[in-house]
């Protein structure tokens, strides 16, 4: 089952609810068994995420490398099965203190009304 785009934008507020707070068992609610989040950092990181202990892990290495990271400009955009967050992200790294801004796209997958995938691709500006 496909959600609809209302019943997309509670899961993504669920998912990003549960994602900031480190609640995986809220976010396990939303997204599949088998979710895989893939991600590329925009640098040189490229990673994929599956299960809780996977995501625990990556959420502590951003936690360890960044002293800040906040989200500018989201927006989700629903296109049939699929949609897709468009975004602005700036970071510090705190070992350095330096500064860093990116745009980013992410895009979605569902499977049985919940989250399946994840893939999130980012740019320097």
């Amino acid at each position: 089952m496909i959600p609809s785009p209302t019943e997309r934008d509670e899961l993504f507020k669920r998912f990003a609810r549960a994602l900031f707070r480190g609640d995986m068992d809220a976010l396990y609610q939303v997204v599949t068994p088998g979710f895989l989040w893939s991600f590329h950092d925009g640098l040189a990181v490229t990673k994929s995420l599956q299960g809780p202990d996977a995501i625990v892990a990556h959420l502590d290495e951003q936690k360890a490398l960044l002293s800040a990271q906040r989200f500018h400009d989201v927006a989700f955009h629903h296109a049939g099965d699929t949609s897709f967050m468009t975004f602005r992200v700036s970071e510090t790294v705190r070992e350095t203190g330096e500064q860093r801004e990116q745009l980013g796209i992410e895009r979605y997958s569902f499977g049985d009304g919940r989250l399946a995938a994840k893939d999130v691709y980012r740019k320097p500006l």
